[in-house]
């Protein structure tokens, strides 16, 4: 029971790979796409029940994520064609998040990507997007996404600077 939910995230990490291979936006596509987000809720879930959570879980959970991320930008990217102050604001976002997980890597000797509620709701408006993407105004969800990815990618960055220990779980820098 214990590596029930590894399994599930190293299967999302397998199905994020597999929408390399399909149709962006395409009913195929999206069922997949389902799956992987579906996977993310029930791999933390399972675990919490459980009582099996492990530091390789969160490691794995976090590392599907990122796959899932860097895969749906890698094949929407054309599609969206964003703006020139959209990309640049993405890239300071992904260094936010690199100086993070390079203070954590130097502070804890490994890396962390930690479970904060902003992190949580970044992920969740993140999934959301490609769903979205057709029925409300792209521009405007592009902002609405870089600002709480923005803040939370801050946020996880002070929770690592001003910790004394690695927290995964931490849910926000007003809550140990």
């Amino acid at each position: 029971m214990k590596t029930i939910p590894n399994y599930i995230s190293f299967c999302r990490i397998i199905f994020s790979l597999t929408l390399i291979f399909i149709e962006p936006l395409s009913v195929a596509f999206y069922v997949i796409y389902i799956i992987c987000g579906f996977s993310d809720i029930m791999d933390g879930f399972i675990a919490r029940t459980t009582r099996t959570t492990s530091i390789l879980g969160a490691k794995l959970d976090s590392v599907a994520d990122m796959i899932m991320i860097g895969v749906v930008l890698l094949l929407l990217y054309p599609i969206i064609n964003p703006a020139i102050e959209i990309i640049i604001w993405i890239i300071v976002i992904a260094i936010i998040r690199l100086s993070s997980m390079i203070v954590a890597l130097k502070k804890y000797k490994t890396f962390a990507s930690i479970h904060t509620y902003g992190n949580k709701i970044t992920g969740i408006v993140l999934f959301l997007f490609p769903i979205l993407f057709h029925y409300i105004n792209t521009v405007g969800l592009m902002y609405i996404i870089c600002v709480i990815a923005t803040v939370s990618a801050i946020e996880e960055l002070i929770i690592n600077l001003i910790s004394s220990q690695l927290q995964l779980d931490r849910q926000s820098i007003f809550k140990k």
